[in-house]
């Protein structure tokens, strides 16, 4: 009796990580404008989750399978979120404005492969000099050790662009640089 209560608690706790990870997926791919992939996990997602609803409500007399529901579903959750991070689909626009006008900041990101526009800004205390790069999700913490590395004290923000058309970086760049710096990276 024990062992096929302890069976039961496993598979529910299971089913709601799997079914939480492709909630997550479905939404992630959804707001990246991917419909037909976001439909097809969603086909899956249902699936799991009427089965895993159901095991939980055939058995609602037992507390430990509810438990293991809102278990796994904050499991799920922490899964979901850590295969977005693998998967870092789209872009990454970061806006970097050094306190240095004169550190030749534009010309080493170009030469890690990066797409920089730049100009000369005033802030509260002086000249400025703003960039805005553009970049792979995948080697956004890249772009920050870089831009850290350049100037320590520069001003970074970022955000996902919802649309990219036309310029250098999506007609000429695509990474290549970014690959091999990436590879040179992990290879120290």
């Amino acid at each position: 009796m024990l062992e096929s209560s302890l069976v039961m608690v496993t598979i529910i706790l299971v089913v709601n990580i799997v079914y939480v990870s492709l909630l997550t997926g479905r939404m992630i791919f959804t707001l990246k404008g991917k419909k037909y992939i976001a439909a097809t996990i969603g086909v899956f997602e249902i699936t799991v989750y009427v089965v895993g609803l159901g095991l939980v409500l055939d058995n609602l007399g037992e507390i430990q399978n509810v438990i293991a529901y809102a278990l796994g579903f904050g499991i799920g959750v922490i899964v979901g979120m850590r295969i977005e991070e693998k998967l870092a689909i789209g872009y990454i626009t970061v806006n970097v404005i050094s306190s240095n006008p004169d550190i030749p900041f534009t010309r080493k990101l170009r030469a890690k492969g990066y797409g920089v526009t730049s100009w000369y800004a005033y802030g509260m205390d002086g000249d400025r000099l703003a960039l805005q790069v553009l970049t792979p999700r995948r080697y956004e913490l890249m772009l920050y050790e870089a831009v850290k590395e350049i100037d320590p004290k520069a001003f970074i923000i970022a955000y996902e662009p919802r649309q990219i058309h036309g310029g250098f970086w999506v007609k000429k760049v695509k990474g290549s640089r970014l690959q091999r710096e990436e590879e040179k990276v992990q290879g120290e």
